[in-house]
């Protein structure tokens, strides 16, 4: 039987019978197309971002009773529309290996067949990529220069536990870049989270005590990760992502 689960629950759990799954298109890439007299074509000003993707479920639910099918569509209510102001993770079983984000993005129109079936269409607004669950596992890196790849042809914005003590660098270095970041305050460990754009220590903000350019990406390809100084180890969860 086909399921989706949302915010950590499966739909298997309340007996909805999914009969399809939509994706409608890929995200769109924001940009403007700017016109310049004299110029042909349109110059393309990229705001380097995806929107969001609409992601939807239909589903039915049968009971024998007019009563317990009551029941189950409003424990259903329940289930989706907790926490509508954040994004939740979304697996299913049309997709196996991979993990949306996403939030239900309008109300649920039930509709009663037979007064014993409720039938509905379940509409996500998720974020535009898809993240591999192999690369939502962490990944020891013992030796410097050592190599990751990303099997993705886009760039994953990775979370890193940064192992040692007092100073030390860390580059990373693929076919387009190559760049590092001096640490100079590490008491055990610092956390960098790409995705929050952070440097912390638990609930410390650690950004102070690092210098470098933006924040540690992961290229399509290969990655080599070289670290020295009081750098001693990395843990590295890559979130690699596709469309």
């Amino acid at each position: 039987m086909n399921f989706f689960t949302y915010n950590g629950q499966s739909s298997a759990d309340f007996g909805l019978h999914i009969e399809s799954k939509n994706v409608f298109s890929a995200p769109a890439f924001d940009a403007t197309f700017q016109a310049i007299p004299g110029r042909n074509g349109d110059l393309i000003i990229p705001n380097n971002r995806f929107a969001n993707a609409s992601v939807s479920y239909t589903a039915f639910v049968a009971h024998r009773t007019i009563q317990s099918l009551a029941d189950t569509l409003r424990a259903i209510r329940g289930w989706l529309f907790a926490e509508p102001d954040r994004y939740h993770p979304i697996t299913d079983s049309y997709d196996t290996g991979f993990v949306r984000y996403g939030v239900i993005k309008e109300g649920l129109d039930i509709e009663e067949q037979l007064n014993r079936i409720g039938s509905f269409t379940v509409n996500f607004s998720c974020k535009p990529f898809r993240y591999s669950e192999a690369g939502n596992e962490s990944v020891s890196v013992a030796t410097s220069g050592e190599v990751l790849n990303n099997p993705f042809p886009f760039t994953s914005r990775p979370y890193l536990r940064i192992t040692g003590s007092g100073e030390g660098t860390l580059t990373i270095q693929s076919a387009g870049s190559n760049r590092t970041w001096t640490f100079s305050d590490i008491d055990g460990y610092v956390e960098a989270d790409s995705e929050q754009m952070n440097f912390y220590k638990d609930t410390l903000l650690k950004n102070d005590t690092v210098t470098g350019s933006g924040f540690p990406l992961l290229y399509p390809g290969d990655n080599t990760l070289s670290f020295s100084g009081g750098i001693t180890a990395l843990a590295v969860t890559p979130r690699w992502c596709t469309l």
